[in-house]
């Protein structure tokens, strides 16, 4: 079940990315769409990027405007780019400039190695590695060109790489999905290093195991729930809001002196729960 939501949760506080304007990739369904909706509902104005049903992209939009804010979807496939270069200056264009970058947009296509193709290969490694680059660069010259607006935020931008836990976990069956947020951990690092001088801050959020359509499999049954809980020490699956939640209080002042950092959204999944009994 996709929630955009906050179940039940107290709410940030409203204001908290106030007059920042954000982009966030891959937002009409999933994390991305919870992400857009947070941020909206923190005072954000949001540029919903898809790459595939634009129904879904403007329903996003409206209810982020519900907040009182301002929002529009914008089709773009990030592993292009031609297509992030026009993204991000159309939003430029409208918005007057952009403050936070949410590189969320990615998927799989799952294979044993032995039967992987190298389409699929290419396409993984094209939309959730290069188009994190893409969209990190083309935001970094804009943070550049601005710089610091005291009233705005103590940086002049941030972005937010959307990892997994697989950038530390193996996952076989998987390995290019795996290898791409691995590649993720240090396109991030290496960013953040290159970026701080500039007040640039770069930073990645890890999820575990979260209900999106994308890992549907994994918990629309109870057999399917009860293995994945096996992973998990919390002893529950996660809320696209569980993700929402820490991106935007990772975009907001109140972590301004966090650079580099991956926070891990699992559960506990990287604490290798396996071991708890074993070993």
């Amino acid at each position: 079940m996709e929630t955009s939501g906050n179940n039940g949760r107290q709410p940030l506080a409203p204001l908290l990315l106030k007059g920042q304007k954000a982009l966030v990739t891959g937002a009409n369904s999933g994390i991305g769409k919870a992400t857009a909706i947070g941020l909206g509902r923190v005072g954000a104005d949001v540029v919903v990027n898809y790459v595939a049903g634009r129904e879904a992209a403007e329903e996003v939009v409206r209810e982020i405007e519900g907040f009182g804010v301002r929002a529009y979807a914008h089709e773009a496939d990030v592993s292009q780019e031609d297509q992030v270069v026009d993204m991000v200056s159309r939003m430029v264009e409208e918005f007057g400039t952009i403050d936070v970058m949410v590189a969320n947009a990615g998927l799989q296509r799952d294979a044993a190695l032995t039967d992987m193709t190298i389409d699929q290969w290419r396409k993984v490694l094209d939309v959730n590695l290069t188009g994190q680059f893409l969209c990190a660069r083309e935001a970094a010259k804009e943070f550049m060109r601005r710089g610091v607006v005291p009233e705005v935020s103590r940086s002049a931008g941030k972005i937010i790489c959307m990892s997994s836990v697989h950038q530390i976990i193996p996952w076989a069956g998987h390995v290019n999905y795996a290898s791409s947020k691995g590649g993720v951990q240090m396109l991030m690092a290496t960013l953040a290093q290159e970026l701080a001088p500039h007040r640039i801050r770069v930073n990645a959020v890890a999820p575990g195991a979260i209900r999106t359509p994308i890992n549907r499999s994994a918990w629309e049954t109870p057999e399917a729930e009860a293995d994945l809980l096996r992973l998990i020490p919390y002893h529950r699956v996660g809320d696209p809001d569980d993700i929402a939640n820490v991106v935007a209080t990772l975009a907001s002042d109140l972590l301004d002196y966090v650079v580099g950092t991956t926070i891990y959204v699992d559960g506990g999944m990287t604490l290798f729960p396996g071991f708890a009994t074993g070993g």
